[in-house]
Order: structure tokens, then sequence, then C-alpha cells
């Protein structure tokens, strides 16, 4: 074997070994699966100054991962119906459910965002600012079936892309 082959070999392997590597710690190792006791799944009241208030939720799974405010996903199901909940809460309107990894077979965003567009779920303002510049988005379909994620708000936005955030975004800690 000449040495050309020798150092290309070792380059291929080299870059097959951490493309692996890279691809473990982005689907796997920066994510965890979070209790069903440790996750309270709340809803911001119409007009959203009251506090959120707590939803029923039966059979949580989540995941989450310390590394960003944007990996938390849920699936759970719940019995309140749409029209009380949309009586009660308010609706978000710009929800844009993120990827969860596909070994978290639960949570579909190509299907939570279908049934967002087509109208079969409603997606909710779970909490504000759930960390800074971050709010939980909580969506939930006619059945009862019911998602929950973090996206990053108007205030997040702005501070990550150098924009002066203004007096209407909480102080960053």
């Amino acid at each position: 074997m000449t040495g050309g082959k020798l150092v290309g070999g070792a380059l291929v392997g080299f870059a097959l070994i951490f493309g692996a590597v890279v691809y473990y710690t982005q689907v796997y190792a920066y994510y965890q699966e979070v209790d069903a006791e440790e996750v309270t799944i709340r809803l911001t009241p119409l007009g959203g100054q009251d506090a959120p208030e707590a939803m029923l939720a039966e059979g949580i799974e989540a995941i989450d991962g310390s590394s960003s405010p944007l990996r938390f996903r849920a699936c759970f199901r719940t019995p309140e119906s749409l029209a009380l909940l949309t009586e009660s809460y308010e609706i978000y309107d710009a929800a844009e459910p993120l990827v969860a990894p596909g070994w978290f077979e639960c949570f579909d965003a190509e299907e939570i965002g279908e049934a967002l567009r087509n109208g079969t779920a409603i997606a909710f303002m779970g909490e504000k600012n759930i960390d800074f510049g971050v709010d939980r988005i909580v969506a939930v379909t006619e059945d009862g079936r019911a998602y929950a994620w973090h996206q990053i708000n108007d205030c997040g936005e702005k501070t990550y892309d150098g924009t002066p955030v203004g007096d209407a975004c909480p102080t960053r800690d």
C-alpha cells in the first residue's frame, strides 16, 4: 500500500468516525427522557395576565436536554375538549413544531404541523418565557392527543440576532 492510499484511507476512516460521533451526540447524547411526574403542562388563560394553569394531562411522555431550552418535547392525552380549551386559554397562531429525534416516536412535527394547518388541532400558549426568549407551546387535536414543545419568542429572536430587546422583554439571568 502506498503512502497516499494509507493517508487517504486514514482520512476517510477519521471522517466516518467523526460523522458517527456527531450524529450520536445530536440525536442521542443531548436528550434524556423525563419522568412524567416531573412534567406539568400549563396553559395561559385568556388575556394572558393570570398565571398559567395546569391542564389535565394523562400518559405524558417527554424528553429534554440541558444543552438547549429548545430540546423539550412532550406527548400526552387530555380529556379536555377543544371547545372548553378555546373558551378558556390563549390560542397561539404562530406555532411551528420542532422536529424531535427519530427515537422519540410519539412526536411527529410534520404530522402535528399538518393538523394545525388543516384545523384538526389548535395550538395554545403554554407558558411564556419558560426560559428566557422561549415559550412552551401546547397543541391539542380533536381526539384529545396533545403535544408540547419549546419555541423561540420575539424576545429570543431579538436577543439572538443582536437587535435591542426593549422594555417588553424580561431581563435575562
